[in-house]
């Protein structure tokens, strides 16, 4: 399985972006999906999470009532529309899938076991 992660550029503050990660392979439906975020010198850090079906979504506070994270398990994909866009999310976006199948939304980077490259966000002030 392979991940892929899309979508990511030079935005001004206050703008928006969506980041799109789209999955090889014919078991999406059953991957709980998360991105996460590593900006320079600091560690990767959770951003959101869904479900199998979408029906339930995670979000970390630094993100909540900006950021949407949603799925179409028909196109094999996961987006992350970013909205009133700060300095602060300025970051590499890396879009992982929990194969485990046993619960969804969890933050820590080690749960999840596959990873797409990052894709570059930078916000200007």
């Amino acid at each position: 399985v392979q991940l892929q992660a899309s979508g990511g550029g030079l935005e001004q503050a206050g703008g928006s972006l969506r980041l799109s990660c789209a999955a090889s392979g014919d078991a999406f439906s059953t991957y709980c999906m998360g991105w996460f975020r590593q900006a320079p010198g600091k560690e990767r850090e959770f951003v959101a999470a869904i479900s199998w079906s979408g029906g339930s979504t995670y979000y970390a506070d630094s993100v909540k009532g900006r950021f949407i994270i949603s799925r179409n398990n028909a196109k094999n994909t996961v987006y992350l529309q970013m909205n009133s866009l700060r300095p602060e999310d300025t970051a590499v976006y890396y879009c992982a899938a929990d194969s485990s199948m046993v619960v969804c939304g969890l933050t820590a980077k080690y749960e999840y076991d596959l990873w797409g490259r990052g894709t570059q966000v930078t916000v200007s002030s």
